[in-house]
């Protein structure tokens, strides 16, 4: 059974599995166990590996949001040394204030407070990946249209610009955005993220999420081309500075 197929049966994407056989990403005692009944391992083997799983290291924090976090991403993000980033349409996740973050999750289920509020705090406890000790650089752009969407009003979204050039000051973080003037230049209009790990041996891994669901791109091809896209919108996108400039004024504007 090649990697491939055994993903596919575990309904993973290939990465997930791949870095837990290499012992570059913890697996959850649950994952252990479904990869040990896929392989068919014996029944003492399978117990005293689980239990060596259940003992091994610190849990990852998003284990404590099974419902929310699916398809091994966060993981993935977690051990991620860089992140590169383009958006379209909304401030990313991991730049989200609190307020805009609730009224992005509410948009999606607008009848079910509870778990509206269970996802926020699974969003906010993300976003922690950028304040701690080893933090990945995150490198993003945003395009004009994610800057003056009007995610719920006026005020919380005027809150989330100067939330972005606060956060903008980390030595970690660089924000560049992708102006309606230059936006057909740059030839992509989606979404994507490009993940990089400090190990020369470990691959980047691509992925674009959008309302069908999430995508890995897996072949080194796949991978490549979203790295000349990227460099493409960042070099097209306004310097550091500008861009910071160009966020403030958005936020004065009267709306």
């Amino acid at each position: 059974m090649t990697i491939e197929q055994a993903a596919a049966c575990l309904g993973w994407n290939r990465f997930k599995l791949s870095r837990i056989e290499a012992g570059k990403t913890r697996a959850t005692p649950a994952d252990v166990a479904r990869i040990l009944d896929l392989y068919g391992v014996d029944p003492e083997t399978h117990a005293a590996l689980v239990q060596l799983a259940r003992d091994a290291g610190r849990r990852g924090w998003w284990t404590g949001y099974s419902g929310v976090f699916t398809g091994g991403y966060v993981a993935l993000e977690d051990e991620a040394s860089e992140i590169r980033t383009y958006h379209v349409q909304l401030i990313p996740g991991l730049l989200q204030t609190e307020d805009y973050a609730r009224a992005v999750i509410s948009a999606g289920i607008p009848d079910d407070p509870a778990e509206v509020d269970k996802r926020l705090q699974a969003r906010m406890a993300r976003k922690t990946l950028l304040t701690r000790p080893n933090a990945p650089t995150l490198k993003t752009v945003l395009a004009e249209p994610a800057l003056r969407q009007l995610v719920g009003g006026k005020s919380v979204m005027r809150d989330q610009l100067y939330e972005l050039r606060r956060i903008a000051r980390r030595p970690n973080v660089t924000i560049r955005v992708l102006p309606y003037t230059v936006g057909a230049e740059a030839g992509v209009d989606g979404s994507f993220v490009i993940l990089g790990y400090s190990d020369p041996l470990d691959p980047d891994i691509a992925y674009s999420e959008g309302i069908y669901g999430h995508i890995y791109l897996e072949s080194a091809e796949h991978v490549a081309r979203c790295r000349v896209a990227f460099d493409r919108i960042w070099e097209a996108a306004l310097d550091e500075d500008e861009s910071l400039k160009f966020i403030a004024d958005i936020a004065t504007e009267p709306r």
